[in-house]
């Protein structure tokens, strides 16, 4: 993928978003964003790449909550807060996507993964003292 191509992708996405601030839990519209067919084809394209987004971020959040002995699942709440935007249109999108619903399996597993990782963390860290 270009460099151009991944700004446009950036820009479907970002307006995907903003038009979504006045309804969370309608479905992306299209045919109203230039180039977003030809880059997403569909509007699963476009649920999937802001899970994507989404999952990115919260796979950043959850090493830092596991490095400074966070819950994870705090981290995966504050994150919800700070883009509530964002969190509303991949819980709406889930009820129309199996692709999503899919996806989101992986996330909250990644979350428990996280979450497991760091109990152990902190428990051989007290075997240690």
């Amino acid at each position: 993928m270009s460099w151009a191509e991944t700004h446009a992708r950036k820009a479907v996405l970002d307006a995907v978003l903003r038009r979504a601030r006045q309804d969370p839990t309608a479905p992306p519209a299209l045919d109203d964003i230039p180039d977003a067919r030809r880059l997403f084809g569909t509007a699963d394209g476009v649920l999937l790449a802001l899970q994507q987004r989404w999952t990115t971020t919260l796979a950043a959040r959850l090493d830092q909550a596991i490095e400074s002995d966070t819950d994870p699942h705090e981290a995966r709440s504050r994150l919800a807060a700070e883009q509530p935007v964002l969190r509303a249109v991949l819980d709406a999108g889930a009820a129309r996507s199996a692709a999503l619903r899919e996806t989101q399996r992986g996330e909250r597993r990644m979350v428990v993964s996280s979450t497991n990782f760091a109990s152990h963390r902190t428990t051989v860290g007290a075997e240690r003292r």
